[in-house]
This record gives C-alpha cells, structure tokens and sequence, in this order.
C-alpha cells in the first residue's frame, strides 16, 4: 500500500524537535509498521530523517518565506499546482493522508478526483488561531481553503473534542469528523531507562515556552512548594519566547541556581530526561476553548511519570484524578504547588500513579492505535476501488 503524505505547513519541520515534528515522524512510522510504503511530501523537511526514517522518500515542495505575511499567504496558495504535479508524477497512490494547513487544498483534490482516500489530519482550528497569535492576512481566503479542503476530504480527522466541535462549524465536514487523539511510541520510553539528571527531587517541565504553557504559575508554585522542600529543583526542558523572561524571574528571586533550562532538545534525550523527574507537570491556563491533545502528557505517562496537569479539555478526560495522574485548576499557583508537595511526601503515591500511567499510556495511546484507526477510515474507500 502507497501513502502519500503531504505537509505544506512552513511552520512544521517534518524531521526539526518540535511537538508537531514528532507528530509526523511517529504517525509516519507507525504506518510503516503497519506495511504501508509512505512518501513525504513536504515543504520544509530540516535536517536529516531520524532513526528508522531514513528509507522514506522525501518530495519537496516549493517553500514561499521571502516577503510580508500577505505576499508568503499568496506564495502558499499559488504552490497548489505544484503540489497537485507533484503528486501526479509520483502517483498513483493508494491513500492521501494530509496535515491541514492554511493555505493548501491540492491533497485532498488530487485525491477526489483519482477516487482515493483522502485523510485531512485537523490539529487546530488554525485560522482562529493564526488571527489570535500571528496575524492572518486573508481570513475570507483561508476560510475559502479550509470549505474546500473540508469538502474534498474522505474523513477529517480531529485530535480532540474541541477541534472536532470547531469543524463542526463547516457543514461539509460534520458527518464526516472523526477524534482521534495523539499517542505515543513506548519503545522510546523503556521502564528501566536510567535518568540523564540524576540529583534532588524534580519537578519537570518538557514542551516550547509559549505564553499557553502558563510556565509562570508553574514557577510561581515551584517557588512555594520551595519553602518546605528547599533542596528541590526544576528542569525545563524545550526552548521558546517565554524563556528569557523566566529566566529573569527566576533570577530575580534567588532561584536560578535550582533551575535548568536545557534548551530545545533532541528527541532521542527526551526520554533520559523524563526519567530525571519525580513528577511531570502539564499547567495551562484558563483558556476560552482548550483545544490541544498534549503530546507532552502522553510521554509524560508512557514515561511512569506521576502527571500533575490544570483540569482542561482533553486532560480531563485522559488523566482521571488520584487514578493516574493529579488535576488542579488551571492557572492556579497555591493548588499546583500543593499537589507538588502531596507528591514529594508520598513516595507511595507517586509510584502508584506513575506506573498507572504508563500502563494506560501503552495500554489506550500508542501510534500503533493511531494509525490502525487511520488505515481502519480508508478501508470503506479502499474495498469500493477494488469492487469496481
């Protein structure tokens, strides 16, 4: 079986280190487990392939970064042609899977009309979200993209209630939305993995530094729990804008000393940096629509981490409380670092949500499931080509 699998999104460098790079990574490996042969299509790969990538042939796509946010906006939209020669050349292939992005329809039309399955992968309502955070230069376009994308596609499939309920907005794509969360890969999480970090008690923290990872009320309740465990210490593992500033918090309160900052790692020492922390945490703040399937969290338990997160979206639903993770309310310094101290008392405890955790992660969130349910909503398609 040939996949294509198309990501035109500048923002996602299919094989960089950051949490929508392992997305593509895992969900191409684990669709090769499964016997597919799948081709990138991709328009910005970064770097070399990880290990057991390395085979996967790579199509580039144009990459329009010269100009303002309006002259990339219509580069990306005239790259369509391109896209749909492309996967013309290579064709045929037995599934389109694409990572919906702003301004590329071609996938999912080269799809419909060779009668192919075309899966469109929704991660973000993401035309709400690049006119909050990035500015969008031409919302009446991405909207006039996104009814065409959404039309064309098979299946679209949401990695969470709350993007499934925005979709819900399109009426072509309302029958046809189908949730399914983000997994894991437990073969990078061995139960018996040394830690990178060995030392006092640690509360960790893996994930870009961007103003919805609230990291300032998880340094605001680091600092309290501090003043009952004094030798403890913070790892903070990813890099982004926010960092800066917290450093300087952190400095301005005599605190630099007990935190370190790693700075965007590979994904290879994420795990050994996993198993240097006591507790995991996943803090959030008190969002109008919690959207996210939180890579972060399911590594966190795959790990046997014991998981504190804020009570949102997704995370309520994954983590039941005191089963096998802690839920605080979000934004919630004083309830944060009480669940810190609770976890740095009872030993006992940590343990038993840990390895809860983990055997839900492996047991209820693995790729491998992922890309079942994915290859499961191109079969109906699949078995009518080959009945005709």
């Amino acid at each position: 079986m040939r996949i294509a699998y198309v990501s035109a999104d500048l923002g996602v460098p299919v094989f960089g280190r950051k949490g929508c790079s392992i997305h593509v990574q895992e969900v191409v490996r684990a669709l090769r487990a499964r016997g597919a042969d799948v081709e990138l299509f991709t328009a910005r790969p970064e770097g070399d392939p990880p290990p057991g990538l390395e085979a996967v042939p790579v199509h580039p796509l144009p990459n329009p970064t010269a100009g303002d946010r309006a002259a990339r906006a219509r580069a990306a939209l005239a790259a369509n042609p391109d896209v749909r020669t492309a996967l013309e050349r290579e064709g045929p292939f037995d599934i389109v899977y694409e990572r919906y992005s702003l301004w590329s329809y071609a996938g999912m039309g080269y799809a419909r009309d060779h009668g192919t399955p075309g899966l469109l992968e929704v991660n973000a309502p993401l035309i709400e979200e690049a006119a909050e955070h990035r500015g969008l230069a031409d919302r009446a376009g991405a909207e006039r993209v996104a009814e065409r994308v959404f039309r064309d596609a098979t299946a679209l499939l949401a990695v969470s209630a709350e993007v499934a309920a925005y979709l819900g907005r399109y009426p072509d794509a309302v029958r046809r939305t189908h949730v399914l969360p983000n997994g894991v890969n437990p073969e990078r999480f061995p139960a018996d993995l040394p830690p990178s970090r060995p030392g006092a008690f640690t509360v960790g923290f893996v994930g870009s530094m961007k103003a919805w990872h609230d990291l300032p009320t998880l340094v605001e309740a680091f600092v309290l729990f501090r003043r009952v465990a004094p030798d403890a210490r913070l790892l903070l593992v990813g890099d982004g804008p926010e960092r800066e500033r917290l450093q300087g918090d952190l400095a301005a309160r005599g605190l630099r000393e007990a935190v370190e900052f790693t700075g965007a790692v590979a994904p290879g020492e994420v795990p050994g940096l996993l198993a240097s922390m006591d507790v995991a945490a996943a803090p959030y703040p008190k969002l109008a629509t919690f959207y996210f399937s939180p890579l972060k969290v399911y590594e966190y338990m795959a790990a046997g981490r014991p998981v504190v997160a804020s009570r949102l979206g997704q995370l309520a639903e994954m983590i039941r409380h005191e089963v096998d993770g802690l839920l605080c309310a979000p934004g919630d310094a004083a309830a944060l670092a009480a669940d810190l101290e609770r976890l740095w008392r009872e030993p006992a405890l940590r343990h038993r949500l840990g390895q809860a955790a983990r055997a839900k992660a492996l047991r209820e969130h693995t790729w491998e499931a992922v890309a079942r349910r994915i290859l499961g909503l191109a079969a109906p398609v699949l078995r009518s080509a080959i009945g005709k």
